[in-house]
């Protein structure tokens, strides 16, 4: 009889057991349902390299080449600032470049090339100068208008004034053309 009795309890602990595990298992199960539907149904367009651009919608982009504008020239400028800028553009999204009717537009000029005296030494000479290239760019997203702008935007590099502006105008206007491009792409795609 006790044998009896301990199994019968045996078997309702089993049973409660199994109950509990049952709705925990079920619980969980749940869980992870509604957790893999939740992630899978959100749409992220931000990735690490700074562009918010959903892909879905927007696929390319036409990069039409910066033409000088400025009174100023230095031949190599324009060729560094137009393969730069469709440099950042491939290497940071997935649009694909083409001649015309882009979903995203960038156009534009380089409207300044300028150097100015930025300090002075205590003889009274010139010790450091400043080296800026301004460019206007024109932006049209034919996916979302409300999104177009037209801006100038200028970066600058110095050097001292020992040093001629031909030795270091190569790095000078590489490093500017960087900037300018990193501005751009930011304004343009990264929504900051």
């Amino acid at each position: 009889m006790v044998l009896t009795r301990n199994n019968s309890t045996i078997l309702r602990i089993k049973k409660n057991l199994r109950r509990r595990c049952g709705r925990r298992l079920r619980l969980a199960m749940l869980m992870s349902v509604l957790t893999v539907a939740i992630v899978t149904s959100c749409k992220i367009s931000y990735g690490f390299n700074g562009a918010s651009i959903d892909y879905t919608q927007t696929k390319t982009i036409t990069i039409a080449d910066f033409p000088i504008r400025s009174s100023y020239v230095w031949g190599p400028m324009g060729p560094i600032f137009n393969n730069q800028l469709k440099d950042v553009f491939a290497n940071h999204t997935r649009l694909t470049q083409v001649k015309k009717n882009g979903d995203l537009v960038i156009e534009g000029e380089i409207t300044q090339y300028s150097q100015r005296n930025k300090s002075v030494s205590s003889e009274g000479y010139s010790a450091q100068t400043e080296l800026s290239i301004t460019v206007n760019v024109r932006f049209t997203n034919n996916k979302k208008h409300h999104e177009d702008f037209e801006r100038s935007f200028t970066a600058t590099q110095t050097y001292e004034t020992t040093k001629s502006l031909s030795s270091v105008q190569e790095e000078l206007v590489t490093q500017i053309c960087k900037d300018l491009t990193d501005q751009i792409f930011n304004a343009t795609v990264a929504n900051w």
